[in-house]
């Protein structure tokens, strides 16, 4: 399999969350903006989406990859709260989350299968581990 799109694709989700970082909790809906503002960091979307790529490349468990990956980069990423309280307990049971954090970690799984049918399953795995709250059932 040629590589070259798929990691660009990564790395664009990525670039693009490095440079929202700064305007993550300041709501700003505008077009002008500054590319590399000197607070930009990588979030806690960066830290799992890499986690769920690993994890396919691996193809190892999705929960454990969340986890290992979490606590290893929990410091100064802006973990939402229950993801947080998941990492500092330690029982990877899943916590009925309704929140968008799964949508955000989700690119691997669109860009390592390529039938509707296995995108759909892979997806619903990666999200399970934390969003498994029954209103977001396909």
């Amino acid at each position: 399999m040629n590589l070259a799109i798929p990691m660009l694709a990564l790395l664009g989700s990525i670039t693009g969350d490095v440079i929202g970082s700064a305007y993550e909790f300041d709501n700003y809906k505008g077009t002008d903006f500054n590319l590399f503002p000197e607070n930009a960091d990588f979030t806690d979307d960066t830290v799992l989406t890499i986690a769920i790529a690993d994890a396919i490349l691996t193809d190892e468990n999705f929960t454990q990859k969340l986890y290992d990956y979490g606590r290893k980069y929990y410091w100064g990423r802006k973990y939402g709260r229950h993801f947080f309280n998941w990492l500092l307990k330690g029982d990877l049971q899943p916590y009925n989350s309704f929140g968008n954090g799964s949508a955000m970690r989700v690119i691997a799984v669109g860009l390592a299968y390529d039938t509707l049918e296995k995108v759909l399953e892979m997806a619903e795995k990666t999200a399970i581990p934390t969003h498994n709250h029954p209103e977001q059932k396909p």
